[in-house]
């Protein structure tokens, strides 16, 4: 349920709209929880049906603020603090896949590697900008989301590390165990 809590901890900094939340997400929390737009106004119904968000104020077209409930409140706080994570997902498909490499030609697997090590870069360019944003401000939010993003930043860089030693390691393979697998077959001529 870590959408639902995600929704009453930004909430708890202050009403917003399903618009706002959904901005919210975009700039800080999908690097952590990602989230559509769908799931957002689904889960708050949920939340306001449960007693858990009220609707504080009504705008133009339908726009409904929502602020979060002592009751919601009340769910953050036992989930923040009784509750517990549990384990870091397990399940890597990306590492699913370095498992198999064997089964391609090195250049394959080094290109492969290599690509992991780019999407690592890219993933620390782009959240550069909101690190320094985020150094900038002094409310809770700012400083325990930035906290999060050091964990993303820093996840980021072990993936391209990671991804760079192990184009290497490839090369420590013996010579008869790195010849080119041959190319699958695109069909056969039917005559």
């Amino acid at each position: 349920m870590s959408l639902r809590h995600a929704l009453l901890g930004l909430l708890s900094q202050g009403p917003a709209s399903g618009y706002d939340l959904l901005k919210t997400f975009d700039v800080s929390l999908a690097n952590v929880w990602p989230a559509t737009q769908s799931q957002v106004y689904a889960e708050l119904g949920r939340l306001a049906s449960a007693g858990m968000v009220e609707v504080s104020a009504q705008g133009p077209r339908g726009r409904k603020e929502y602020a979060v409930t002592e009751a919601g409140r009340a769910e953050l706080r036992h989930w923040l603090t009784q509750t517990d994570p549990g384990p870091l997902s397990r399940r890597s498909e990306m590492l699913l896949r370095v498992f198999f490499l064997g089964e391609v030609s090195p250049e394959q697997a080094h290109d492969y590697l290599r690509r992991q090590a780019e999407l690592g870069e890219e993933r620390i360019r782009r959240l550069a900008p909101l690190r320094e944003m985020v150094s900038t401000m002094d409310d809770s939010l700012s400083i325990y989301g930035g906290l999060a993003l050091e964990w993303g930043m820093r996840f980021s860089a072990l993936q391209r590390d990671w991804a760079l030693w192990a184009e290497k390691e490839i090369e420590r393979l013996p010579e008869h165990r790195r010849c080119e697998q041959p190319e699958p077959e695109t069909g056969t001529e039917r005559t």
